[in-house]
């Protein structure tokens, strides 16, 4: 979006175009009006990235057309919460769109945005935290960064961890995703100096709450430099790891 206005400019200092065509090119700035959506063509300007389509509770006709506004501005597309048959809907318009079936999202990558300062390395305390983390994966390679998985390596079985840290200790950000008692942001933080975006999961049996136990065991963690993220947010979580290892 920087670089496409950027070129607009440029046409209207060198006299390829009209000062009246540049703000036909520019009306959509910074918003373009759907009816039923206004798309923040701006934020990409704003925050470093385009904007991000939810897809739950929004129509395939709704989805494709915000999905084509942002498209056809040069910007990336991401689509999170997309289920396998909004995909294949939405793909018979969007041919070139990827979908991640563990972490239920659609992305379509167009430009290589700018990269990150170092690497993200996102972890699971279990394999039933895995699709929340894709999720956090999917939207940190297409945010521009450098990412790393670590899975499987939670408090059941702490040598898991321990065989892993120098993989762990090359990060700038660390994603933390758990269900259960929550533990293991707190763990991580107690041995590194590394910023942690924890990620509590709706794993767990009756007592997790759907997560509840597990989030206020990550708000109420003991080591500084935690931060939390909603229940299940694997998007969240990796916006925020996104624009710390973009400072």
């Amino acid at each position: 979006m920087k670089s496409h206005l950027k070129d607009i400019l440029e046409q209207v200092r060198q006299g390829q175009i009209t000062v009246d065509d540049a703000v036909k090119k520019l009306k959509d700035f910074p918003y373009q009006d759907l009816g039923f959506a206004k798309v923040d063509h701006h934020r990409e300007l704003r925050k470093g990235f385009p904007e991000v389509i939810y897809g739950l509770g929004k129509t395939n006709d709704q989805i494709i057309k915000i999905a084509n506004a942002i498209l056809d501005k040069g910007s990336n597309l991401l689509i999170t919460k997309v289920e396998e048959s909004v995909y294949t809907s939405l793909k018979k318009s969007l041919p070139q769109l990827n979908y991640n079936d563990l972490a239920k999202v659609a992305f379509l990558k167009q430009k290589e945005p700018p990269g990150g300062q170092g690497k993200i390395v996102i972890i699971t305390a279990g394999t039933s935290d895995i699709p929340v983390a894709e999720e956090a994966f999917v939207t940190c390679e297409i945010f521009g960064n450098t990412v790393e998985k670590l899975y499987d390596v939670g408090v059941a079985g702490l040598h898991r961890l321990f065989g892993e840290m120098d993989k762990l200790m090359t990060a700038k950000v660390l994603i933390i995703v758990a269900g259960m008692e929550g533990a293991l942001p707190s763990v991580v933080a107690g041995i590194t100096n590394i910023p942690i975006v924890a990620v509590p999961t709706s794993v767990g049996y009756g007592a997790s709450l759907k997560g509840l136990a597990a989030l206020l065991a990550m708000l109420n963690s003991c080591p500084g430099g935690v931060g939390v993220v909603n229940i299940d947010n694997g998007f969240g979580a990796a916006y925020l790891a996104s624009l710390i290892n973009h400072l």
